[in-house]
């Protein structure tokens, strides 16, 4: 049986005494402090997971399209379906947070991450190897090539590839920079694996004969996913084990006697029993704490704002890549590098920066407002002058520029065709550039009217090419390397572009902390959990869902040549209208962030009219306060009489 300690086993059973005279055991005291660092440290690595996989995944956008030969929309639409799977659980999960085990919904959102990430590898297996479309060329002694331009080569598809293989506060600042740090490692693991060939390990890449420059490459995707994975996996594992509530450092430290019993020689205490979560009364609370929300005029006009902010930040991240790529001549694994390398750590530091300014010089709500205010403006302002970084469009023949000093055929049909190459029966359909000596791009070596070929692979020069008119040589000598020709203009403004690219987003990350800052200020304590599932309902359903859709879309509309699918119908884009894409592109960025300079400044307003006027009542209420005080004071001096002595000179006396 249990029986009740005694004040001489204090000692035996290692107990101590608490100030308020409960009791508590020494081991009880350890325990409770790590698991408080356990779950610390796992919550931190979720963060990272998290953060890890969700960056990785948007990396590898433009390496899935080229995969899988879709179009930017088609891409968009299965990046914004991963909100769908957080929109089914996210309200109900923070407002019913409180009363539920949360360490294992935690691990079960962990888990159903790894699962989801195993899963969209299957693909990569099931559909076999990747082969991107090329001119066929049959070779002659492994050095000289028959004729691109002939009748013979009129059958131009995809072939399968020749270099295959013969086998075939503190603690929680701490959590949230967990969070922050993923999305660097994330683009840097996709900077890694866009660099590496898709089939890697399967084939020989020496003998591919594209670059990670050209539109048909696909990096190693589905490596990362593995990767990704795995670590969600890993950090789904110490949820398991973790009580339903950790007590706070410092916290309930002192466990009353009356739960301590002892058997035999065993202290044991009785752990806090889990609230039983009644499903009515939770319901009954929603649309009342619902409508509070909506009725707060701030928290309205935030909920809009970051709406906006959520649909120019996802269209940024998702096709941020592509535009680098396509504007500026840089590889999208070098454009996944520096975004993870530049973009992402200043960032961080501005946010850090923000919440460390509001820290030092204490800023009332109003000044965060108008610090916000200041600094998205500023922002704003440095955003439209990335109209200024112009880069002219890719010059290929019979698609963006004529042919040297040669007339186009009037044929509908045979736009891309001239008299130079109308005798080469080229396939209109195809895409394996080549560049010749004019600075001219072709769209394939046949449609540069090229009659032999040297070398093999990468190493592949293209010579008498009827189409091409180099210096010194005339119409007909000069030859062509594969790839498209390179646009050094565009080249020479990329770091520019780069700079301006890092302070602006320095800038809006400054601001980031107190505009999130103001969530929290604005709405009462017992609603700041449900206001943040709500803010991030609303910012993914109204942002991160639709934002890649139409951003795709409206990308789509500025492509100039179509990929064409081995199976037949048009694939994933080969070159853009790079023009219109800037247009386009930024120009959606500039709109929607507009948008949000005009809720800024309507936000700052509103929260200046509240809370400086409660600002003035509660200084006219302690002016009040004080006023009175001194009255009373005044009375009672004039109430002591001669030679008294008032109740405090006593007990100085007598002490």
């Amino acid at each position: 049986m249990d029986r009740p300690i005694s004040a001489g086993q204090l000692k035996e059973k290692s107990l101590f005494q608490d100030s308020d005279g409960s009791v508590v055991p020494a081991k009880t005291l350890c325990h409770n402090c790590s698991q408080l660092k356990i779950f610390l440290g796992a919550l931190a690595f979720s963060f990272f997971a998290k953060g890890f996989s969700g960056s990785y995944m948007k990396s590898m956008s433009s390496q899935i399209e080229r995969r899988f030969e879709i179009s930017s929309s088609i891409v968009g639409i299965i990046d914004g379906s991963f909100e769908i799977g957080n929109l089914m659980v996210m309200v109900l999960v923070s407002y019913l947070g409180p009363r539920v085990h949360r360490p294992k919904i935690i691990a079960v959102g962990c888990l159903v991450m790894s699962l989801g990430a195993f899963l969209s590898v299957m693909p990569q297996f099931l559909m076999g190897r990747y082969n991107y479309e090329r001119i066929t060329v049959s070779v002659d002694n492994s050095t000289t090539s028959v004729s691109a331009c002939s009748p013979a080569s009129s059958e131009g598809h995809p072939v399968t590839d020749a270099m295959e293989t013969p086998s075939t506060m503190e603690n929680v600042g701490l959590v949230r920079s967990s969070g922050m740090f993923g999305p660097t490692l994330g683009f840097l693991l996709g900077s890694f694996c866009a660099s590496l060939w898709v089939d890697i390990g399967v084939v020989d890449t020496d003998a591919i004969s594209i670059n990670p420059k050209d539109t048909r490459w696909v990096g190693a995707w589905w490596l990362g996913l593995l990767i990704c994975g795995s670590v969600n996996f890993i950090a789904s594992l110490p949820f398991w084990f973790l009580p339903y509530s950790v007590p706070k450092e410092g916290e309930n430290q002192t466990q009353k006697i009356s739960n301590l019993s002892v058997q035999g020689d065993h202290c044991k205490i009785d752990s806090p029993a889990q609230p039983q979560l009644k499903f009515s009364e939770a319901a009954k609370d929603f649309l009342p704490a619902l409508r509070k929300l909506f009725g707060n005029s701030i928290f309205l006009v935030y909920i809009f704002l970051t709406i906006l902010q959520y649909n120019a930040l996802v269209g940024i991240i998702t096709y941020e890549t592509k535009f680098m790529e396509q504007q500026f001549n840089v590889s999208v694994a070098r454009a996944i590098f520096l975004i993870g390398v530049i973009l992402l750590p200043i960032t961080i530091l501005g946010m850090f920066l923000g919440g460390f300014l509001i820290k030092k010089f204490k800023l009332h709500i109003t000044e965060m407002a108008k610090f916000a205010c200041t600094t998205f403006v500023a922002a704003y302002l440095l955003n439209l002058l990335y109209f200024t970084c112009s880069c002219e469009v890719l010059q290929v023949a019979g698609l963006t520029t004529p042919y040297s000093g040669i007339e186009h055929l009037s044929s509908t049909k045979n736009i891309y065709m001239a008299s130079c190459n109308a005798d080469c029966s080229c396939n209109l359909d195809q895409w394996d550039p080549v560049c010749g000596d004019d600075g001219i791009t072709y769209m394939t070596a046949c449609f540069a009217g090229c009659k032999s070929s040297t070398g093999t692979g990468k190493n592949m020069v293209f010579h008498n090419c009827s189409c091409v008119e180099g210096q010194g040589h005339g119409l007909g000598n000069s030859s062509a390397v594969l790839g498209q020709c390179q646009r050094e203009s565009c080249t020479k403004a990329f770091p520019y572009f780069l700079a301006l690219q890092t302070a602006c987003a320095f800038m809006l990350a400054l601001g980031g902390t107190p505009t999130y800052m103001i969530m929290f200020r604005s709405v009462s304590p017992d609603l700041k959990s449900f206001a943040v599932g709500i803010e991030t309902l609303g910012g993914r359903v109204l942002g991160g869902l639709p934002a890649p859709i139409y951003f795709g879309a409206l990308i789509d509309e500025t492509c100039l040549k179509w990929g064409t699918k081995s199976c037949g119908g048009s694939g994933s884009c080969r070159v853009y209208d790079t023009k219109e894409f800037r247009n386009v592109y930024l120009g959606l960025i500039a709109g929607l962030r507009a948008g949000c300079c005009v809720l800024y400044i309507v936000l700052s307003v509103l929260i200046m009219k509240r809370f400086k006027r409660e600002g003035k009542e509660v200084t006219d209420i302690k002016n009040t306060e004080r006023s009175t005080s001194k009255e009373l004071d005044t009375a009672n001096k004039k109430d002591i009489l001669p030679g008294a002595r008032t109740s405090e000179e006593s007990e100085e006396t007598c002490m």
